[in-house]
């Protein structure tokens, strides 16, 4: 199967024509517009930050429904005891960096780079990329950030600097979009991590059609917030 190469044009080829890798296309550029086209078809970008932009639709597609999400026995201790003081979109560029900075740190490659950071924060400041903090006093241990288009949302990366910081921004996620009737977390491609969660591979094809059907509702774009007590508060 060929890999198709990108114009100027705001468009992409049906993800049915991916090879069986997942690669669909290369080329274009990072811009919001083209962004959200990509999310709303089921595709993602991902790629070397000396590569050419890569846009995926890989087939199975890992996802994770949020009301069935798996939370540990310790994991769940950890969260009544609130160890980690977990907020939303309060340091998005700083998860964003330090999504890329402790895989380079461990000597492992990212497709964070520059082009991907300021891509991605022109969403957050457009209110569809989101970030979930974790926080031991005022220093940022752990995180993650992602896309919220209609009732899905996209998970992009995930930091730790202390054990299980990132699981508890996630399992905190979870219960937000539990709470706002998110029906889907696209997982994109199969990790053991997520997999504890109680992720699972399914279908492209079935993929797309819950995506579709998550895409027939409204947005939830600003930014978002937890309240201090742990309820979850309407931006």
């Amino acid at each position: 199967m060929p890999v198709f190469r990108l114009s100027n044009r705001i468009e992409f080829p049906p993800v049915y024509l991916a090879r069986e890798d997942g690669l669909l296309a290369v080329g274009g550029d990072l811009s919001v517009p083209r962004l959200l086209l990509a999310y709303q078809m089921g595709i993602f970008p991902w790629y070397n930050w000396d590569e050419p932009v890569l846009w995926w639709s890989p087939d199975p597609r890992l996802v994770l429904f949020p009301s069935e999400v798996t939370v540990s026995r310790s994991l769940k201790k950890i969260l009544r005891r609130k160890m980690f003081r977990i907020t939303m979109d309060r340091a998005f560029d700083q998860v964003i960096q330090a999504c890329a900075t402790v895989r380079t740190d461990n000597d492992e490659g990212t497709w964070i780079g520059r082009n991907m950071i300021d891509a991605y924060l022109r969403l957050h400041r457009e209110g569809y990329a989101h970030s979930v903090e974790a926080w031991n006093g005022d220093r940022l241990v752990g995180g993650l950030y992602g896309v919220s288009l209609g009732r899905c949302f996209f998970g992009e990366s995930m930091f730790s600097r202390e054990s299980n910081a990132s699981k508890a921004a996630f399992a905190t996620l979870c219960a937000h979009l539990t709470h706002r009737g998110f029906d889907l977390i696209d997982c994109q491609v199969k990790t053991r991590h997520l997999m504890s969660f109680g992720a699972r591979e399914i279908p492209r094809d079935r993929f797309i059609s819950l995506l579709d059907e998550s895409l027939d509702h409204p947005t939830d774009r600003g930014l978002w917030s937890l309240s201090d007590d742990g309820r979850v508060l309407v931006p």
